[in-house]
């Protein structure tokens, strides 16, 4: 009786492996059907200005970034001098230093230096003034936009296009403080040579607007692929 029942059995396995040969197709099916896959999104950038008369440039840096990815807009006091917030594009929140408290009533509410930092996939400072510049690598932070830098993970990219008068960019300064951001992992787009606002001409001028985000797009997909 056993023997009947193990040769029953072999036969059974024998039948089934024989289906499975034949028709491999619907294993693979299944296969494909319990992979997971992830919902793809846009890139979440975090666009910020500080106070540098190239802000004046900061509404068509946020349309050309809005084209191909989700944008928030940081800005400085300093900066709203110089930017046109009617420039902006529609789709894009501008968040200012009087947000940071106007969200913030009591303990346990959120507050926006934080979440603005784990909304962002990446950060971009157009223009980055001396002033800021000095503030980030020194760690200090008295405003929206600092405060965001300070509680930044720089495991997440973060670039800065510099702004300001050539005086102000040879200054030994500016060299020291390029260095500290340079090895957190902040990459600098270099500014460029030009006639500048105050008439001088020499380099200090932020870089063109085509410049900083084709630098940025051209990261992202890059490591996109890389990590394909």
């Amino acid at each position: 009786m056993l023997l009947l029942f193990l040769a029953y059995v072999l036969a059974l396995l024998m039948q089934t492996l024989v289906m499975v040969m034949a028709n491999p197709e619907p294993v693979v099916a299944a296969k494909e059907m319990i992979q997971v896959n992830p919902v793809s999104r846009k890139p979440r950038i975090l666009l910020a200005a500080s106070g540098s008369v190239a802000a004046i440039k900061f509404g068509n840096l946020c349309h050309c970034f809005s084209d191909w990815a989700d944008v928030r807009a940081v800005v400085t006091m300093a900066s709203l001098h110089f930017i046109n917030k009617a420039s902006l594009p529609k789709d894009v929140i501008l968040f200012t230093d009087e947000d940071e408290w106007s969200s913030w009533n009591k303990i346990g509410d959120s507050v926006l230096h934080i979440e603005l930092h784990r909304w962002a996939d990446i950060m971009v400072i157009a223009p980055l003034s001396a002033n800021t510049l000095g503030k980030i690598a020194g760690g200090l932070c008295d405003n929206l936009l600092t405060c965001i830098v300070r509680a930044w993970d720089f495991s997440k990219p973060f670039f800065v296009a510099p702004a300001m008068n050539t005086f102000m960019w040879t200054n030994p300064f500016t060299q020291l403080h390029l260095t500290a951001i340079e090895e957190l992992g902040i990459s600098v787009i270099q500014p460029v040579t030009k006639k500048l606002a105050c008439g001088d001409y020499g380099n200090g001028a932020m870089a063109e607007i085509s410049i900083i985000c084709s630098t940025v797009r051209l990261f992202l997909e890059s490591r996109n692929q890389q990590s394909s």
